[in-house]
């Protein structure tokens, strides 16, 4: 579903994601030279192709991606010029933020009081929400311009990434260089901000598109 509904509408949005991807703030003290250098090194599997990987099935694991997947399946089919195409598009770097099944669980609770205790019942909820709100949820995900591993995030404590949502914005707070705990601050300010997962980062590494994994999911408004 997801692979089929991205295809169609790649060459529609790419050239203005390429455009869109000049508007991000790296860590401190990266140039653009240095990330385009770093980025025509690295190979072109697209995110999407990871999503897609474990074949759009809801299960019982809610530390994947499936809720993700169908969202962004939703999406391009009722949008399929909607810029969240671009995770189909390896050649375009970017960082995604991708919220676990269990981290939309957690969303949907909040939003509607109830705990639903399937990943399909998850989406279902979500998905009431409205295709804009969920394209713009995903799109205030994803960082394009700039391939950020694990490693890189630790250092760029105070970074403001700038989001393919248009003007939406989040801060980097690394807690503990350390022990590798980085938090990302939404514009919910009421809300538990989203950790970095361990054992869910650097998905896709080694490629222009790369994942990691958090426990809540980003909110690009006071909900």
């Amino acid at each position: 579903m997801l692979r089929r509904s991205i295809a169609r509408s790649i060459s529609t949005v790419a050239a203005t994601v390429v455009v869109a991807a000049t508007a991000v703030a790296l860590a401190p003290g990266a140039s653009a030279s240095e990330g385009a250098r770093s980025s025509h090194a690295l190979g072109t599997r697209s995110l999407a192709a990871v999503l897609a990987a474990d074949g759009h099935s809801f299960d019982r694991n809610w530390y994947d991606f499936d809720v993700v997947d169908a969202a962004v399946g939703a999406v391009l089919t009722a949008k399929p010029t909607s810029p969240v195409a671009v995770l189909a598009d390896g050649r375009v770097p970017l960082t995604a933020f991708l919220p676990n099944d269990r981290a939309f669980q957690v969303l949907v609770a909040d939003l509607t009081g109830h705990w639903y205790r399937s990943e399909s019942q998850v989406f279902a909820a979500a998905a009431t929400l409205g295709v804009d709100t969920l394209e713009s949820v995903l799109l205030y995900h994803v960082v394009p311009g700039a391939t950020i591993t694990k490693a890189q995030a630790l250092r760029s404590d105070g970074a403001v990434l700038h989001t393919a949502l248009p003007g939406a914005t989040f801060k980097v707070d690394v807690i503990s260089r350390c022990f590798g705990i980085v938090a990302l601050v939404d514009n919910d300010r009421n809300d538990i901000n989203p950790f970095l997962v361990p054992g869910e980062l650097n998905i896709n590494k080694g490629n222009r598109q790369i994942a990691h994994g958090i426990s809540f999911v980003l909110r690009p408004l006071d909900l």
